[in-house]
């Protein structure tokens, strides 16, 4: 397999500097937390929603980010972006675990009913890519824009998602063009954020 460009640290300059940086900005638990804001913002007033919000981020997304930083900080893993399918096997678990706390937690004190379905959707996706994960590195991030577009035009219309178009386009790209994944590898990513979103919609969800 061709090393990431971004990879070293030497070659962290110019454009792979700057694809890297963005990489790291427009990330699944960014997109989640910020998704998530939006959902419960919908559904509830500002406070309550606000609040509804920042325990799913804190638990879906700062929590599993939390833990691959100690990983990575101990050594457990080599880099950030885990190219090596065998390092991530365990934040894969860890972010399943945390999504079903969320989704336990919304289940149990009545949250909102968009924030409970965007947390099942968050136990679907995650344990999907941490088994397809045993095999074969699919690309996550490709997953969660995906998803996140598909979630923004079934909950606030289809004219609503094209804001989310040009960052579906601009995250697949700087996936390749750092070589962090193949083209197959990112379709895949795309293909699983749709069908893991629509398989939720059967159950009455989104």
């Amino acid at each position: 397999m061709i090393p990431p460009l971004d990879e070293a640290r030497k070659n962290r300059t110019g454009l792979v500097r700057a694809a890297r940086l963005y990489s790291n900005i427009i990330s699944p638990p960014t997109i989640f937390a910020l998704l998530g804001l939006a959902l419960a913002w919908y559904e509830l007033p500002l406070l309550p929603g606000f609040l509804w919000a920042a325990v799913y981020g804190l638990i879906v997304s700062l929590a599993p980010i939390l833990f691959v930083l100690y990983l990575l900080r101990t050594g457990r893993i080599k880099e950030l972006h885990m190219s090596n399918t065998r390092e991530r096997h365990l934040p894969y678990l860890t972010a399943v675990l945390c999504a079903a706390l969320a989704y336990g937690l919304i289940i149990w004190f009545d949250g909102p009913a968009l924030l409970r379905c965007f947390s099942l959707f968050n136990v679907i996706e995650l344990a999907a890519l941490g088994l397809i994960n045993i095999f074969w590195l699919i690309s996550i991030h490709a997953t969660g824009i995906m998803a996140a577009f598909v979630i923004v035009g079934l909950v606030f219309g289809w004219t609503s998602s094209l804001i989310v178009i040009p960052f579906v386009i601009s995250v697949c790209w700087i996936r390749l063009y750092l070589k962090r994944h193949t083209p197959a590898q990112v379709t895949a990513g795309l293909l699983l954020g749709v069908a893991s979103v629509l398989v939720l919609t059967l159950t009455g969800c989104f």
